[in-house]
């Protein structure tokens, strides 16, 4: 029987969630903390990430101790430390900041469709990762990425193109990750034995 189901996500031990929605088929490696974010279907990610105030799409792969949407601490105040905005940690007669902590929220990191973060990558908030691109392992995202290409270094710089323009194009007006599970199981071959222009030319 298939491990990962389209009705409840798959959270291996000690996961931390709070505030946050899954498609189908999503798996959550062991002792990861996902907040106010959202899985798409088909999408998982490794063991002991961190992932707040983001929107993952379909068919993401993240790999493990992976950071997305790492928060900041106010530089334009007086200080920089959480004592102002986590203060009932602090006193018993004071209520945490929730305008603080509502802005951070509403700050999202957005990773596409299909694509692979790897090991230990970090990306910041309002940061868009485009459909079909890879981040390598190590990389500090600040700024978006185009779809279909590969990133890497402090800060990310663009290594390649995954695929060329055009086909990069015909991937993303395929979207083949909005097809359902039945269709992806008939196509299941294909995917494993055609190449990207092959795959394009058979079902475009």
């Amino acid at each position: 029987m298939a491990r990962l189901t389209a009705h409840t996500p798959f959270f291996h031990p000690d996961c931390q969630i709070s505030d946050s929605s899954f498609g189908a088929y999503v798996e959550i490696g062991a002792g990861t903390r996902v907040a106010k974010s959202h899985f798409g279907d088909y999408s998982y990610c490794d063991r002991s990430c961190d992932i707040a105030n983001a929107e993952i799409g379909k068919f993401s792969n993240i790999a493990s101790a992976t950071r997305i949407g790492a928060t900041d601490h106010p530089m334009e105040k007086a200080s920089l430390h959480h004592f102002h905005y986590r203060s009932s940690s602090y006193w018993d007669d004071i209520e945490d900041d929730a305008d603080w902590f509502a802005l951070r929220a509403g700050r999202k990191a957005r990773i596409g469709h299909d694509t692979w973060i790897g090991h230990g990558a970090l990306i910041k908030p309002e940061v868009t990762i485009g459909h079909g691109a890879v981040v390598a392992s190590g990389t500090v995202v600040t700024k978006d990425v185009a779809p279909y290409t590969i990133v890497g270094g402090n800060t990310a710089k663009v290594i390649r193109r995954r695929y060329t323009e055009v086909v990069a194009e015909q991937m993303l007006a395929l979207a083949w990750w909005d097809w359902d599970h039945d269709q992806l199981r008939d196509c299941l071959q294909d995917f494993r034995s055609l190449s990207a222009e092959a795959f394009l030319e058979k079902y475009s």
